[in-house]
């Protein structure tokens, strides 16, 4: 029989060979197992900087990319810091995907600098849920910095790359973001008695630390700023686990 305080000590050093030496960091699920399992810690991690981009300069996909973040926002705990350059955020379209008014706490800086600053002192002060900023550009030594202010922490750090131009990619430059996200507007399917479909985007994780990209289809936020799989996505998936059973 093996000796059991050996079994002990392979065990913790394993644990640790496995946490990297550092506690398991928090992460923030998405509550869609589809999209959980293809994300390498299994949602969004809490202490880490995460950038959305809008998959065109379309106001419309602009707006989904913003409410993408805002659903985000409204799971996590606490008051969250919103920094921009425009006051053009409606506290009604936020509230419709589970982010109050209340917890929200506006700031509006001259350029990117100064916002990219903001954000960092947010991240350092521990006592936010969630930190929240939209700039054209920011370099990869401003993304490291946010993302060396949000270790440590329980706050989540959302810096949203907008389109400096027509034709751009926002997400072509290089950042120490732990997930970059694209998110654009997908045709959605009426609804036979309201006659009104949710609203379903086109979410595109074009890269994340420790995983690999994909591209899925989801409905837009709720009023608890979660997604879920279109209908009919979930009616196959319901359908081919029935037939499996059957089978079985």
């Amino acid at each position: 029989m093996p000796d059991p305080a050996v079994l002990a000590q392979l065990r913790e050093q394993l644990r640790a060979m496995e946490t990297q030496g550092f506690r398991r960091r928090p992460v923030l699920p998405f509550g869609m197992q589809a999209l959980d399992s293809r994300l390498a810690n299994g949602g969004l991690r809490l202490d880490a900087l995460h950038e959305i981009a809008a998959a065109s300069s379309d106001m419309a996909e602009d707006c989904a990319a913003t409410l993408f973040m805002a659903g985000i926002a409204a799971r996590a705990w606490g008051p969250v810091l919103w920094v921009v350059r425009r006051r053009d955020l409606f506290a009604p379209g936020l509230s419709q995907v589970g982010l109050d008014h209340k917890r929200l706490i506006y700031a509006e800086a001259r350029d990117d600098a100064e916002l990219l600053a903001v954000m960092e002192e947010g991240l350092r002060h521990r006592g936010l849920g969630a930190v929240i900023g939209e700039v054209k550009r920011a370099d990869m030594t401003a993304s490291r910095r946010l993302q060396l202010a949000a270790e440590g922490g329980r706050t989540i750090a959302l810096l949203m790359r907008r389109h400096a131009r027509e034709g751009s990619d926002p997400l072509s430059a290089t950042s120490a973001a732990v997930t970059r996200w694209r998110v654009g507007c997908a045709p959605s399917t009426p609804l036979p008695v309201e006659g009104v479909g949710r609203a379903r985007w086109q979410l595109a994780l074009v890269r994340q630390k420790g995983g690999e990209p994909f591209e899925m289809q989801v409905e837009a936020c709720d009023a608890t700023g979660r997604c879920a799989l279109p209908a009919n996505v979930a009616d196959r998936k319901a359908a081919a686990g029935g037939a499996a059973r059957r089978a079985a």
